[in-house]
């Protein structure tokens, strides 16, 4: 019995120091959930033409690794390193190229593109660097207007549109196929949606941002170079979507493009990759469903 004060104690300082456990922002995973490290990751992305970088828009870890990959693939790749993402339309080119370039002030550039919300802190530092080391950034999107007209009167809603505007958009007609994974649940999604009027062909919508997204990517493949892509993790889970489309445009060059995915997950627990995660991407980013977000 007078050992009991000491056990307790003992019992204590293990609950204590169980609950103070180290706690990591993120953890990677390959495709079959097998732990991976981030140099591994910047090695496999190093030796590709295309690097998707699938993100959670909010998410403050899956910002702060773009930025950190894009800095070691600079490191890698140096001049043969490009930049590209889906948060900029394809009507925003000419802005980016004045900015990277040097041609116009920032504060001009923010002014007149049309930026995302969390512009500043997520996505700003990612052009300056481009601007900076004068890199290429490729607007990789469909303008927003036409990705809206596609929503409201699916592929038939494009054909009233000029030469000008079709140059800002994949060629047409697209393929599409409606059983692809990434497309059937967003209809089934919005299948019973009160206003399934407004989104009869939202997952058309999603097709052509996809397929405008890897049409501008294969444009802008060198040989020997490489090709970061900042988009949302929907886009390329999966190997579907703007992947898909990609490795269709692609088949047309003389050589191999060699392409690495890299997907960002939230669980409660990230000491290994629940089963739904699995085969999600080349690369899984597991970030705990606690961390703060961006917006």
């Amino acid at each position: 019995m007078k050992n009991k004060p000491i056990l307790f104690i003992v019992i204590g300082l293990l609950i204590g120091s169980s609950a103070l456990a180290d706690k990591p922002a993120y953890k990677i995973f390959d495709a079959k959930g097998k732990k991976a490290s981030y140099k591994e990751l910047v090695k496999d992305a190093g030796e590709s033409q295309v690097v998707f970088f699938g993100e959670l828009h909010d998410n403050p870890i899956c910002h702060w690794l773009e930025l950190e990959l894009t800095k070691d693939l600079f490191v890698i790749k140096e001049n043969k390193l490009v930049l590209a993402a889906e948060m900029f339309e394809r009507d925003n080119q000419l802005l980016l190229d004045e900015y990277t370039g040097k041609f116009i002030r920032k504060k001009d550039f923010e002014k007149e593109a049309k930026l995302w919300p969390n512009y500043t802190t997520d996505y700003a530092p990612l052009v300056d660097f481009a601007a900076e080391h004068n890199l290429k950034f490729v607007a990789s999107n469909i303008p927003r207007r036409y990705a809206a007209l596609v929503n409201l009167k699916g592929f038939e809603g494009l054909d009233s549109i000029n030469a000008y505007q079709r140059a800002l958009i994949a060629p047409l007609p697209i393929k599409y196929d409606s059983t692809m994974n990434c497309y059937k649940a967003m209809k089934e999604m919005f299948s019973g949606s009160g206003a399934m009027h407004q989104t009869m062909f939202i997952a058309e919508a999603q097709a052509m941002k996809d397929a405008t997204m890897g049409y501008f990517l294969y444009k802008n493949l060198e040989e020997g170079g490489t090709i970061l892509h900042y988009n949302g993790a929907y886009h390329s889970e999966n190997y579907e979507g703007t992947v898909w489309y990609l490795r269709d445009f692609a088949r047309k060059f003389p050589f191999d493009t060699r392409i690495v995915t890299i997907t960002c997950v939230e669980q409660d627990n990230i000491d290994d990759l629940s089963e739904e995660n699995l085969g999600k991407a080349d690369y899984i980013i597991c970030i705990p469903s606690s961390m703060t977000k961006t917006r």
